[in-house]
């Protein structure tokens, strides 16, 4: 079949609801599909994908949706290999490079993360995602345990949360107390000018995800016994305490979103994109060797991703 015939059968197929690929509803139908629209480098990693399996063997995806898939996978590798220039150029100048990942349960933080470091060399990059303080900790100084996990020359951090767990999680949660909040919220801003002056690059993500989709992602999970780890007493109580949660997420913004230090917004209800576009983010603001020779666009799509302004609109 060549590809022509199969998009004459997609559209043959194809209902206003995106009903499935005739060969779709076949043993290994997916397969098929893939040999016609899939250059052999990428169709192995394609075949494997777990979603593009699981839909096929229900007959519930459309070829549409595995070239969407495939785009991904080929525009990611792009990405990725800037990424690894990117931290060629970082420990040949000895520059360092702190970025957080913020937002809601589910929103997509810990997939991001992971797209980042997929190929990055581990001596020279590191994933922080501390658990809750020690009673030690307790009593010393809020950012003492993340001023240690800050990067040295030469290196990337990635925060899988951080400081600003005291902005939203821990007043939401009742884990800290009102003293101890508004204390954070006058000490913050002068704690980054510092991180800045010293020359440490600091981009700051937070990724907006909508009730109903958080509510999906939670249901996943709780299906999933693969993914069940990943819910939390906290997680489950994020949808009943949606509103209160987004107070706190304002107020933060608020004070602590500077010049030296701003709030870069992921609208993260499609995880593929929001994937792709922090990445791009990062790749468009940092200044790395050989960025003029890139394959693929660092220019981030602002629907998907830009600064935080008080009066846009966020999914959450």
């Amino acid at each position: 079949m060549n590809t022509e015939t199969l998009k004459s059968e997609t559209q043959k197929t194809r209902k206003s609801n995106g009903s499935p690929h005739a060969l779709l509803q076949k043993p290994n139908g997916h397969k098929e599909i893939l040999q016609h629209v899939v250059d052999k480098k990428n169709y192995k990693k394609i075949i494997k994908d777990k979603i593009i399996k699981n839909l096929a063997k229900y007959g519930g995806i459309t070829e549409e949706e595995i070239l969407e898939r495939m785009d991904y996978y080929i525009e990611l590798e792009k990405l990725q290999l800037e990424l690894v220039k990117l931290q060629q150029w970082v420990v040949k100048e000895k520059k360092r490079i702190a970025i957080l990942f913020e937002g809601r349960d589910a929103s997509g933080k810990g997939g991001a993360i992971r797209r980042f470091t997929q190929h990055i060399m581990p001596r020279h990059g590191k994933v922080v995602a501390l658990p809750a303080p020690t009673e030690l900790e307790k009593g010393q100084w809020y950012f003492t345990r993340y001023i240690k996990e800050l990067p040295n020359p030469g290196s990337l951090v990635f925060f899988d949360r951080s400081w600003y767990n005291r902005a939203v999680v821990e007043p939401v949660m009742g884990f800290c107390t009102e003293r101890q909040y508004h204390e954070f919220l006058r000490q913050v801003p002068d704690f980054e000018h510092m991180i800045y002056e010293d020359g440490i690059t600091l981009i700051k993500f937070w990724f907006s995800v909508s009730k109903d989709e958080q509510e999906k992602r939670f249901a996943s999970r709780d299906k999933n016994p693969l993914k069940s780890w990943k819910l939390s007493p906290v997680d489950k109580k994020a949808q009943s305490l949606w509103d209160k949660f987004t107070h706190y997420k304002e107020q933060m913004f608020t004070r602590t979103h500077t010049n030296y230090a701003p709030w870069v917004i992921v609208r993260a209800d499609k995880k593929l994109k929001a994937r792709m576009e922090t990445i791009r983010y990062v790749l468009s603001v940092i200044p790395y060797e050989g960025k003029e020779e890139a394959k693929v666009s660092l220019n981030p799509d602002p629907n998907i991703i830009g600064r935080y302004y008080i009066n846009n609109e966020h999914l959450d």
